[in-house]
């Protein structure tokens, strides 16, 4: 089995200097890993930097993701970035409705779930951020192509990340809403010491990870961990 870590930077760090050498330390650290497909996810303005070579290969098995995205491909929307724009800068991933976004950008559903239709349309993959199972709309279309992750309010940013247990119970209740089998990754305070038990001990196909990917070293040691699940 193949699990997917994905590093949510937020915005961080504040320089382009500081992008590019935790980005390259994380390529070298993690280049010999073959069960672990990892994905960074930089601010916007970071990513036709790190992801010059576009290609897969030439990431050193990196793959780049976006942290938002509109749901229109182009137009007066000032301040936007279209799905069409992070796929022509080599972006494979999208994260989309993060629980951050939803507090201080007031997203709605009803918003996120037009920016899912649109980053499906256009061939990239999107990682649905939700915190509850009201969130999840199990007739999308397409849903079946669809990456969730499972982030509990009380662990985003606040180092006291969710029991096993619990994230074990909430795997299984989206698992049976949804009755497809598509990967379900947790969230919320995760570092190198608890990685494995969301993958062993409650099951998660993968990790969201926030802090804990901006200390390379801690990020390398984290997939690693997550590599020997």
């Amino acid at each position: 089995m193949k699990y997917l870590v994905v590093a949510n930077w937020k915005m961080n760090p504040p320089t382009l200097k500081g992008a590019e050498l935790l980005f390259d330390a994380v390529k070298v650290g993690l280049k010999d890993i073959k069960n672990v497909e990892i994905v960074i996810c930089p601010p916007f303005v970071y990513l036709p930097i790190l992801g010059a070579s576009a290609s897969a290969k030439s990431f050193g098995g990196l793959r780049l993701g976006s942290q938002d995205c509109f749901w229109e491909e182009s137009g007066a929307f000032t301040g936007e970035i279209s799905p069409l724009m992070l796929k022509n800068l080599g972006c494979q991933y999208v994260i989309i409705g993060h629980s951050e976004r939803r507090k201080y950008q007031q997203e709605r559903d009803s918003m996120i779930y037009k920016k899912i239709e649109a980053v499906f349309k256009i061939g990239l993959k999107p990682i649905l951020c939700i915190d509850r199972i009201s969130q999840v709309k199990k007739d999308l279309k397409g849903i079946e192509n669809l990456i969730l992750a499972y982030e509990p309010l009380f662990a985003i940013g606040t180092g006291k990340p969710c029991s096993t247990e619990k994230a074990k119970r909430m795997r299984m209740a989206i698992e049976k809403k949804l009755n497809k089998n598509i990967p379900i990754l947790y969230g919320g305070s995760v570092n190198s010491e608890n990685a494995r038990d969301y993958i062993e001990g409650a099951g998660f196909q993968g990790l969201l990870v926030g802090g804990a990917s901006l200390n390379a070293q801690e990020f390398i040691a984290l997939v690693k961990n997550v590599s020997r699940g």
